[in-house]
């Protein structure tokens, strides 16, 4: 019997009356050895239960695989949050949205351009049963049935918004059920008649997503669902960032008052985010309503506990309204955290990335260029080489356009970008002599999280010409970034050509703590410290800086990588005490 059950207008835990209070905090955005501290502070405001997505595509990065560790250790941050005494939400999917690489659909399942996602195509749900069939067992002991904290599991993810297949809906809740989950099952759409009804299963908790006029999504979620808990499963008080746009706020006061309004009327709530957390390495994702926008490397959020784990100003609001309905333990409010000392790092180490990956072998060859899908490229970079059979001026025409961002370079010299953002397709270029070399570096910015684009291939998406000739014969390279050892890192000189390299240098830190690191001068790519993925930089904005988590970090001599896949003003880096996520906006 499930240990949270439902009553004609509430909740019992154990028979008991219960309101759910949570608060979003994904594991897998926030290192592991600070867990414990923002499990914490979540009690510490008065949350009695957390909620979390699970992304399927990390757990099982290849068919068959299932990675339980590190950033994906599950079970601990389970244990972590019962020694804190707070319940928990699991919100498996498939399909997370969550402005995640791809949603969550792992890219190897999605490559498949016939695939029908997230319906009762077999090779779809065929998939997921046996994602569950590993995913499961370890987890089967952390259900509040079985002494754990899981209190309730969620079907698939604002289905309303994408389709309206009962039949796949019945097929996840019976893959759980069948495979021993037997705690309450709820779903999860935006607070009108069509998604609710399109999202929502028979004999299943509904519950809604909003952010503001608690009134009338309450009453809309009561339309749909005449008797049992009003439940808002995404209360919004934040929001995300694209690249290129602005830093997303929300006030204190007004993000306060509807919690208010939601609590006064009895419902229970999911505080999404409690704390955001950060996309590290190439997890981000992607929306494509108008045009193609990828999503920064923070996920702030706005959020109560800031990214760094600091309680904001709502941290101090919620928690006054959550006082007022339910008690808050009687502890101090968490002090913020320490910072490091601001610090300049030289970068004073250099490797070019094209010759270096000119030297590699184990390209694959083919007629014409493929799409990182078909390479079975993931994410991060792939290399494209060919030579230019013809001498002059002329258009180089990309087919399909590139996913999502083309460098161009003949003969080594940068001629231009291309961006899935802007629809590019054509490059006015000149070629010297007939044999040139073209090299097209591609970057993959992050699958589409949301909507009928995710899983939209990366890379070249069609035939390259010239002059209106097809140019065919072409090698293609990912860019290794697993193994930064590899790297031929020399020293940097006066070198200032503005070609895409690897920088590194070094910096001494007395006692570890949370820093941020500050690229004045540099334009785009990806930064590492001590080999952990810190994420990409860009300065587009709006993000400024990107969060180093202080356990990354080690007494002594310790490591910056950049790949500048541009150029630099300088060869210095600063890590600062403070965050900038850029100017506000709404």
């Amino acid at each position: 019997m499930p240990a949270l059950t439902t009553t004609s207008d509430g909740f019992l835990l154990h028979g008991e009356p219960f309101r759910i209070i949570s608060g979003a905090i994904h594991y897998f955005r926030v290192h592991p050895d600070q867990w414990a501290d923002r499990l914490r502070k979540a009690r510490l405001m008065g949350l009695n239960t957390v909620e979390t997505y699970l992304p399927w595509n990390l757990h099982e990065p290849e068919p068959g695989t299932l990675v339980l560790d590190g950033l994906l250790d599950l079970p601990r941050f389970l244990r972590l949050a019962r020694a804190e005494g707070l319940r928990v939400l699991l919100r498996p999917g498939p399909y997370i949205c969550a402005e995640w690489d791809d949603g969550g659909l792992p890219a190897w399942l999605i490559s498949d351009p016939d695939i029908r996602l997230r319906t009762s195509d077999p090779r779809f749900t065929d998939a997921f049963d046996r994602y569950l069939d590993q995913l499961l067992p370890p987890l089967l002991p952390y259900l509040a049935a079985n002494g754990g904290p899981v209190i309730a599991v969620q079907v698939e993810n604002e289905y309303g918004a994408y389709g309206d297949d009962t039949a796949y809906l019945k097929h996840v809740e019976q893959a759980l059920r069948s495979r021993g989950v037997d705690e309450l099952l709820f779903t999860c759409d935006q607070a009108n008649a069509g998604h609710l009804t399109a999202g929502s299963l028979p004999g299943t908790l509904s519950t809604a997503t909003f952010g503001s006029r608690v009134d009338e999504h309450l009453a809309a979620l009561r339309a749909h669902q005449p008797e049992g808990p009003l439940m808002c499963a995404e209360f919004w008080i934040g929001w995300f960032d694209h690249w290129g746009g602005p830093h997303h706020r929300r006030s204190a006061e007004t993000a306060a008052a509807d919690l208010d309004r939601l609590l006064s009327a009895g419902a229970s709530v999911n505080i999404y985010m409690f704390h955001g957390g950060t996309n590290f390495g190439f997890t981000n994702g992607a929306n494509h309503h108008h045009t193609y926008v990828p999503t920064i490397t923070s996920y702030d959020y706005d959020a109560p506990l800031t990214e760094s784990g600091d309680p904001g100003p709502k941290y101090h609001a919620f928690r006054e309204v959550i006082a007022r309905h339910a008690p808050v333990p009687d502890e101090p409010v968490p002090a913020p955290g320490p910072k490091l000392p601001p610090t300049t790092v030289d970068l004073d180490h250099r490797a070019p990335l094209l010759p270096y990956l000119r030297t590699l072998d184990g390209g694959t060859r083919t007629q014409d260029p493929v799409t990182m899908n078909e390479l079975g490229v993931h994410t991060g970079h792939v290399l494209y080489r060919t030579t230019v059979p013809t001498a002059g001026d002329g258009l180089l025409h990309f087919g399909g356009g590139v996913g999502d961002r083309a460098q161009v370079f003949v003969d080594g010299a940068s001629v231009g970008v291309l961006e899935r953002e802007r629809r590019d397709e054509t490059l006015p270029v000149r070629v010297p002599h007939s044999g040139a070399v073209l090299e097209v570096l591609v970057e993959n910015q992050g699958g589409v999280n949301y909507g009928p684009r995710i899983g939209a291939p990366k890379g070249l998406l069609g035939p390259v010409t010239f002059q209106g000739a097809a140019l065919d014969g072409w090698e293609c390279r990912p860019v290794p970034l697993g193994d930064l050892g590899a790297v031929p890192f020399g020293p940097s000189g006066a070198a200032t050509d503005s070609v895409p390299a690897f920088h590194r240098g070094t910096f001494e830190v007395d006692v570890p703590a949370d820093t941020f690191l500050s690229l004045p001068g540099w334009t785009k790519g990806q930064a590492w410290v001590n080999g952990f993925h810190l994420g990409r930089y860009w300065n587009r904005g709006p993000q400024r800086t990107l969060y180093v988590p202080g356990p990354v970090l080690r007494p002594g001599a310790n490591e910056l990588v950049l790949l500048e896949l541009h150029a630099t003003t300088g060869t210095r880096a600063q890590l600062t005490d403070t965050p900038d996520l850029g100017p506000e906006g709404q």
